[in-house]
């Protein structure tokens, strides 16, 4: 009996030493310090109120309805992408990151290597799991030459070293270059950089000779395909030419597990009707047609918006402040330029340079110069530059 439990126990190891691994397999390291960030306070309102169609405008119809490749960068681009969920997103009042498709992530001792548990709730529109063969899948998505989009092949490749697996809801995301904690999630939820999920089950039957992931007529064959979506809208209808419709995906959408997107996304549908001209969008704002219109000049906010329907209270009119995220701006100068390369001639430029009288009398004192060119809303940035200001008129 000793010699049978022996050879079964020899057989064994011999069947567990001839399994290999799968190709995307990798380790976890077990002392990884695990974030999410569940604390930070709820910023929608539990009042709003769920129903109807909020009907807006676009100056003109895309030329395609993919998000990248030629002609993607159009006034859907923001649907398809800038607005899908991400891995994580900063929270809008406190700064913290908190989660999205990624219910926690740790980073890796090398400063490039963050990994992230991917929330399995998540559903693409058409109800298939997000998975992390999704994540593998956008690596080959965005590196493929056939997507005829340079910036992210270049992206994808000199700045995202690789995305591995370690089991269906985990996944290990690699930057090229070293980078602190903060700046490794802003490079990799940044909205303009894309790194979001590709539904690999969409691309599964496509016709791909050159061997890199995706279909060879990508351009062309997807021009007018939208892909799912694990936003809470997905492409609905289109009529070419004319509109596009938006349609909520639902009650049960899985981000309304998650407690930060409670609230949120209320419409049931969201249309867009081409009207090419600014003016006649404002008519057919002020004849009830579309639901808000933005005044964002001032010649629409003191003068064309001071009409009998504003004046008799059909139409309210409202002058809002936020705290969003301004970027660095302001009057730069190529210094290797001849005479700009002169710090006086610079002065110079900076002194006859009047904003205030700017802001006084063409923009009817509207606006407000920022404190400084470096943008503010940074959070604990914000506080590093303003004492590095006071250190530098110490100095001084």
């Amino acid at each position: 009996m000793k010699n049978n439990n022996k050879y079964a126990l020899s057989v064994l190891a011999m069947a567990m030493a001839a399994i290999t691994l799968p190709a995307w397999a990798t380790q976890l390291p077990a002392d990884l310090a695990w974030e999410s960030n569940w604390d930070e306070p709820l910023f929608a309102s539990k009042d709003a109120k769920r129903g109807g169609t909020y009907r807006s405008y676009m100056r003109s119809f895309p030329q395609t309805l993919r998000s990248v490749g030629p002609d993607a960068n159009s006034g859907l681009r923001q649907y398809f992408m800038d607005e899908a969920p991400k891995l994580v997103q900063r929270h809008p009042t406190t700064g913290k990151w908190i989660p999205q498709l990624a219910s926690a992530w740790a980073f890796g001792d090398d400063h490039k290597t963050v990994y992230f548990q991917l929330d399995p709730k998540a559903r693409w529109s058409d109800g298939e799991k997000v998975t992390a063969d999704d994540y593998l899948f956008m690596l080959k998505y965005y590196r493929s030459k056939d997507i005829i989009d340079p910036w992210y092949n270049d992206f994808f490749t000199n700045h995202i070293d690789d995305v591995k697996k370690i089991d269906d809801y985990t996944i290990v995301i690699t930057a090229k270059v070293a980078k602190s904690d903060d700046e490794l999630l802003y490079m990799m939820s940044l909205p303009s950089n894309g790194l979001q999920p590709r539904p690999a089950h969409f691309f599964a039957k496509v016709k791909d000779e050159n061997n890199d992931g995706m279909d060879d007529n990508f351009v062309r064959k997807f021009n007018f395909k939208a892909e799912p979506t694990t936003g809470p809208y997905y492409l609905d209808k289109v009529k070419k030419g004319k509109s596009v419709t938006f349609q909520h995906v639902g009650e049960d959408w899985w981000g309304y597990s998650n407690k930060y997107y409670q609230h949120r996304y209320n419409v049931d549908k969201i249309r867009l009707r081409v009207i090419r001209d600014e003016d006649i969008a404002k008519k057919h704002f002020e004849k009830g047609d579309l639901d808000a219109f933005r005044l964002i000049q001032p010649e629409l906010w003191h003068e064309k918006s001071n009409t009998a329907p504003y004046q008799q209270g059909y139409i309210h009119k409202l002058w809002g402040y936020n705290a969003v995220v301004q970027g660095a701006g302001g009057l730069w100068m190529n210094t290797a330029k001849p005479m700009l390369d002169d710090i006086n001639v610079r002065k110079g430029i900076t002194y006859a340079t009047d904003y205030d009288g700017l802001i006084k009398n063409v923009l009817r004192g509207d606006y407000l110069r920022k404190p400084h060119g470096l943008g503010t809303g940074h959070g604990d940035y914000d506080r590093l530059i303003a004492c590095l200001r006071r250190s530098y008129r110490k100095r001084r």
